[in-house]
């Protein structure tokens, strides 16, 4: 046996056997938005508090819209942030909700997608309360990689690099394995 010269090519190893190179959750956000302030906004903080375990804040405004009856800063939905196991926990009783089905489409280039519950209803163990009513919520949820506070940080902050993006097939296999999501072509 003869040792392979110093200038032969070592094997290939994987993108994905290194671990800073595996693709996790950064943060889902879950909104509701109803477009007014009073009593359907607070339905809908609690709907989001029921169904994320974790206590909401408010949605303003960006524009006045007369149209809409809707001022600049007037509160009209309210949101919550997930990060680390309560995102994950979340994502795998959403896509429970979702029958674990998902429209290609929604994941965009940088490979983060987003999707829709119609009622909290659909989330197991939820029931219909007469006092609430029937809500629905957004689901966006950003994906990356290790090194992903680049972008974050205050000293020295740089625009995310293109190999700490996931892409959309990556972004399908990675929800393919971890939540065995099919998707509804």
């Amino acid at each position: 046996m003869s040792a392979p010269a110093s200038g032969a090519a070592k094997p290939a190893i994987p993108a994905l056997d290194n671990p800073l190179r595996q693709i996790r959750i950064i943060k889902v956000v879950v909104n509701a938005g109803v477009g007014e302030s009073g009593e359907a906004r607070t339905k809908a903080e609690k709907v989001l508090e029921m169904v994320t375990h974790q206590k909401p804040v408010a949605t303003r405004a960006r524009s006045t819209n007369r149209d809409f009856g809707i001022r600049q800063g007037q509160e009209i939905g309210a949101k919550t942030t997930l990060r680390g196991a309560r995102a994950t926990d979340f994502l795998e009783r959403a896509f429970e909700a979702r029958d674990r089905q998902l429209d290609p489409d929604s994941i965009d280039r940088f490979g983060n997608f987003s999707f829709g519950i119609a009622d909290y209803t659909d989330f197991a163990g939820m029931k219909y309360d007469p006092q609430i009513g029937i809500h629905g919520m957004d689901i966006a949820v950003e994906l990356g990689r290790a090194g992903w506070r680049v972008r974050d940080r205050r000293v020295r902050s740089v625009p995310i690099p293109k190999g700490l993006r996931s892409s959309r097939d990556e972004t399908r296999k990675f929800l393919a394995e971890r939540f065995r999501v099919t998707f509804v072509e």
